[in-house]
């Protein structure tokens, strides 16, 4: 379906025939759907991490939902972690140089749509993160967990 030509007939009044679609952005897929309840704790739109940045304390799991039909990736910068640290990585890689190489070779990590990944922090720190597929469009996150 041509996006304008859609647009422009809901605009105008017109009937576009799309029953059982709840907004204009769902029916082309951009319609991310955040987390709720104990779903998630941040939710992965088209480009972004939702929320950017997300506090927590320490011993708690954090759950990550692929909320856009996108393909995306959890992936920590190992020199963005707390030394004492333990990396993480959806596909559960043990380094960022794996996880990135993996995502590049056969989608290694990948989350799909409506997909989860957790990981528990045990140090307490500023974890910087990205999504290797959309680094370049500044999908990047963080998570500060105190004590």
């Amino acid at each position: 379906m041509n996006r304008r030509v859609y647009l422009a007939a809901v605009g105008s009044g017109a009937t576009a025939g799309l029953a059982g679609c709840t907004s204009v952005l769902s029916v082309f897929g951009d319609d991310d759907e955040f987390c709720s309840g104990d779903d998630c704790d941040i939710g992965m739109t088209r480009n972004e991490f939702v929320p950017r940045e997300y506090e927590t304390t320490v011993g708690e799991t954090v759950v990550w939902k692929n909320t856009s039909g996108a393909d995306h990736t959890v992936t920590a910068l190992e020199n963005q972690i707390p030394d004492d640290a333990e990396y993480f990585a959806s596909g559960d890689y043990e380094d960022e140089d794996t996880a990135i190489e993996a995502w590049h070779d056969y989608r290694g990590g990948r989350l799909g749509t409506r997909e989860t990944y957790a990981h528990t922090f045990e140090v307490p720190g500023t974890y910087h993160y990205i999504c290797e597929p959309h680094v370049k469009a500044d999908m990047v996150g963080t998570v500060v967990v105190t004590e």
